[in-house]
């Protein structure tokens, strides 16, 4: 098993996230030591979750502008997600309590943790907590969309579970937390 010993940690941008250029030794099994550096992406970790409805069928997505997809060839940078948001100071599950009621306008109380993930583990160093939950109407609280100060402008989207997937083959629905979260609960048999 190999050894890494960090040597040096340089931060190169504090603007909105932290980017960090590491250097470090890595003691390989044969004894040998490579000298590496790399950057790394801290924007701390997440939680993320798929509401669904059995009754109907149906799943609850968000769509929102994402900066990133827009400049690498996304013609709109509109995506087509999950409910997601950064854990702050927050445990996974009061994290995306509040993120659904804020985004979604659902109010849940009955999460199960599916799994979790590092989504980028090459350049970012965020684990993403993935969760599900069942929905109904009467959880409606609000419109959703995200909090003003934040000015995220979440449309949120109800979609069947049968299209949301044929949305994944299109090309319409390109986010990795959101394919998982679809496939999950299709492998399942929860819809």
């Amino acid at each position: 098993m190999a050894q890494i010993k960090i040597t040096q940690s340089e931060v190169l941008s504090d603007n909105w996230y932290i980017l960090r250029k590491i250097t470090y030794e890595y003691t390989q099994a044969d004894g040998g030591v490579q000298i590496h550096q790399r950057e790394a992406y801290d924007r701390g970790n997440g939680a993320t979750i798929l509401l669904y409805n059995k009754e109907a069928g149906t799943v609850i997505l968000t769509r929102q502008f994402r900066l990133p997809t827009y400049v690498n060839g996304n013609p709109d940078g509109m995506m087509i997600e999950a409910c997601a948001g950064l854990l702050d100071q927050d445990n996974p599950e009061d994290c995306i309590r509040r993120e659904t009621e804020e985004e979604t306008g659902y109010k849940i109380t009955e999460i199960q943790k599916v799994f979790e993930a590092y989504m980028s583990p090459g350049s970012v160093t965020e684990i993403l907590y993935f969760f599900i939950a069942a929905y109904a109407k009467s959880m409606k609280v609000s419109d959703g969309g995200g909090v003003e100060h934040e000015q995220e402008n979440i449309e949120v989207l109800e979609i069947p579970i049968h299209q949301a997937l044929q949305m994944i083959q299109s090309g319409e629905i390109k986010d990795a937390k959101t394919i998982m979260l679809l496939q999950y609960i299709k492998l399942q048999g929860i819809l």
